[in-house]
């Protein structure tokens, strides 16, 4: 790390969490550069956009020479394996998630939420993340998958826990017990999905466990153990991103409300207006490779094993790229591409069902809910950074109308 470049332990300081942006430009500013010996920062669009797409940048954590423990891959994930495995398991899941499946899914996806809004009008106030941004994918992706959604409890609590190990490896950001109470988590999880798939293994239905259970693709079944990583990833990531971009966005909203009244008059506008929440305030703000190979970012040396940070959260408001990154805009031309759903081969499986998601999200919250505002003392964000979104988004309202 240069003289110059930002103390990466600011990020640690809760002051940062409710506008990192000006941090995450000093960052983006500075880098690519070297934090410590293995670790290395990118901010750039270019820079970030480059290493996502590179084959020669890995998901597989355990090659960074900052993993402790016995090498060797953990997990039969998709989202931290390389090609061919990644190629072969996610081929399994993507059928569930093309556009002609997703547009199917979209008079349920609108029911749900007409009828959060219609429980909502019953109170004085909408706590958004609990009573919309919550349960509305939490509850699309069980009945995708075949899950209890009565259970929603304790998928909250292990995503939670699972969601705290996402942490890039900074110094003093993971708190000692967050691998524990990951490790216990994950296991909850696996005895959970284990009970489910012995069960659809019995008695199949029209669900993804039981395609999952069944699959087959040019003749090369799931493993068991892959199963049940494919359905702990599912469920985790299928709500968890969606959660905060549903909140992420009601808040840019309340926040400018020119824009929300432009939406209101043109909810034409919804799916330009996702794609800017996405950009302005991701929901995923930071990932990470792993170097097979010595290389380089732009002019920075990069060896074998070293840690790349991707700061997407810098990226997305990089000037090189994006006119006025800082700006709220939901009629952003959408020509230049914001990296939140990642990009290359890794590009998010459940894209097209979170934009959906939240496509209809925005549209009722704009034309239903009457001169909608902030209760004092509403605001309160989770303590997560690669995680970024509200623990709490309190609402005020005149009124949530019916739907006509």
């Amino acid at each position: 790390m240069t003289a110059d470049s930002p103390d990466i332990t600011r990020f640690v300081d809760p002051a940062s969490r409710l506008d990192p942006y000006p941090l995450l430009a000093r960052f983006r500013a500075a880098s690519p550069y070297v934090v410590s010996d293995g670790l290395l920062v990118a901010g750039r669009h270019a820079d970030c956009s480059a290493v996502l797409r590179d084959p020669r940048m890995s998901s597989e954590r355990y090659r960074s020479r900052l993993s402790p423990g016995v090498k060797g891959p953990r997990t039969r994930n998709f989202l931290d394996l390389d090609p061919p495995d990644h190629t072969r398991l996610r081929r399994l899941v993507v059928k569930a998630f093309t556009p002609r499946v997703v547009a199917k899914l979209e008079p349920r996806i609108r029911e749900l939420t007409e009828g959060l809004f219609q429980e909502a009008a019953r109170r004085d106030r909408f706590e958004i993340v609990s009573e919309l941004a919550y349960p509305l994918p939490l509850r699309v992706i069980c009945e995708l998958l075949g899950v209890p959604f009565e259970d929603r409890d304790l998928f909250e609590d292990w995503s939670g826990k699972l969601s705290e190990t996402l942490e890039p490896p900074f110094p003093g950001l993971v708190a000692p017990r967050a691998s524990t109470d990951a490790v216990r988590a994950r296991a909850e999880f696996i005895t959970y999905f284990r009970e489910l798939i012995a069960e659809r293994r019995r008695s199949p239905r029209d669900d993804l466990v039981s395609h999952l259970v069944q699959a087959e693709e040019s003749g090369d079944r799931l493993s068991e153990t892959e199963t049940l990583a494919t359905c702990v990833l599912l469920i985790n990531a299928g709500h968890e991103t969606t959660v905060n971009l549903i909140s992420n966005g009601v808040l840019a909203l309340l926040n400018h409300p020119d824009q929300l009244k432009l939406l209101r008059e043109n909810p034409a506008l919804a799916p330009a207006a996702v794609e800017e929440v996405l950009r302005y305030d991701a929901p995923v703000q930071m990932t990470s490779r792993v170097a097979r190979g010595d290389g380089h970012i732009g002019s920075l040396p990069v060896r074998d094993g070293d840690t790349v940070v991707l700061m997407l959260g810098a990226a997305n408001r990089d000037p090189e790229v994006f006119d006025e990154p800082d700006t709220f805009d939901v009629t952003r031309p959408q020509g230049a591409k914001h990296l939140s759903f990642s990009a290359g081969p890794h590009f998010c499986v459940g894209a097209g069902l979170a934009r959906l998601e939240a496509r209809i999200a925005f549209e009722l919250f704009v034309t239903r809910v009457a001169a909608p505002s902030l209760a004092e003392d509403g605001l309160m964000y989770k303590p997560n950074l690669t995680l970024r979104g509200p623990d709490r988004l309190t609402v005020l309202f005149d009124d949530i109308q019916a739907p006509s």
